[in-house]
């Protein structure tokens, strides 16, 4: 165990050099900070003294080691927009972005991975076909679409649940959160849903087709023929197999989904970070940009060290090798 976590520790301190030099390129070369901090009208003198505050003025190979210790100092920069220090910006809006992923992964979770194995179980029945064929077209509509459809049905036809925003907040100190009130639930609904819809389905289809294979592998027939319970087969024997597959794609789809909220937050005007992401593209706000890149790659280098590890409490064989 220690020599992997070692291994992965290296690998991700190398992965994240990789984007760390991406991060730098796009905050030095995506347009001139000093034209966009400067007030209107002012005197090149002035842009002088500001570009030589900022290290614009160094060589690049030391702007970027500059860059790097900022970056491990947890100094991200200023918002050209914003003229807020970006770290209190992502910071800010992290909670919302992290309560929508949450309830995003629990409802695929709670509900594809059932439905993989009912599907398995009986691949013909009626209910299997259904439920196949309802998430095929559920996973070929595009997000923005569900979550208009969503909008209409449920917010403007029905008016039971709104249609942007947070509802109620609660503070508690570092974070803000709407699951403590009424409306900050009813507001998490709709994104949720629309944001957990293609989750859901990747994750029944790949519990399906692992749980077929698995009931077809020799020692499910043996422990059939030593006439062990079928809800022990089924649940303990079969389905922790068939899980190793879904774990990797859960913690990849949860970096997707906090990377890739974009549309989601755009749509439902949810304060998070992938509509901070959006608003700072059309300003174009460089250090919000690079900061988020920074944030997304540590986020999946982060998960997949955690996936790794994982493996070895659920296969009892990659702890013995």
């Amino acid at each position: 165990m220690l020599r992997l976590l070692s291994v992965r520790l290296l690998q991700a301190a190398l992965v994240m050099l990789a984007v760390t030099a991406i991060a730098f390129v796009m905050f030095r070369f995506v347009g001139d900070p000093v034209a966009s901090m400067v007030r209107e009208g002012a005197t090149q003198a002035e842009k002088d003294a500001l570009r030589l505050a900022l290290g614009l003025d160094k060589p690049i190979l030391t702007q970027f080691f500059d860059f790097v210790g900022q970056v491990l100092t947890g100094n991200l920069g200023t918002s050209f927009r914003y003229q807020q220090p970006v770290v209190n910006l992502l910071l800010s809006r992290l909670p919302a972005t992290l309560e929508l992923v949450i309830v995003a992964t629990f409802l695929a979770l709670a509900i594809g991975i059932p439905l993989g194995v009912l599907c398995a179980l009986k691949p013909n029945s009626f209910l299997s076909r259904l439920t196949q064929a309802t998430t095929l077209v559920g996973i070929s509509m595009p997000t923005f679409v569900t979550g208009l459809l969503l909008i209409l049905v449920f917010a403007v036809n029905l008016r039971w649940l709104p249609s942007s925003g947070r509802g109620d907040l609660v503070d508690l100190g570092l974070w803000k959160t709407g699951f403590l009130t009424l409306s900050g639930l009813k507001s998490l609904i709709l994104p949720s849903i629309t944001l957990a819809l293609f989750q859901l389905t990747l994750i029944m289809r790949l519990v399906r087709s692992e749980m077929i294979d698995v009931l077809s592998s020799d020692y499910i027939r043996f422990a059939f023929a030593r006439g062990l319970p079928r809800a022990y087969i089924y649940g303990r024997l079969a389905l922790r197999n068939a899980l190793m597959p879904v774990v990797t794609v859960t913690g990849l789809q949860i970096g997707q989904l906090v990377a890739f909220a974009i549309v989601t937050e755009t749509v439902f005007q949810w304060p998070g970070m992938g509509l901070l992401f959006t608003n700072a593209v059309g300003y174009p706000d460089v250090p919000v940009l690079a900061a988020y890149l920074l944030f997304v790659g540590f986020l999946f280098v982060m998960i997949n060290m955690v996936v790794d590890i994982l493996y070895t409490f659920i296969d009892p064989r990659l702890r013995t090798r």
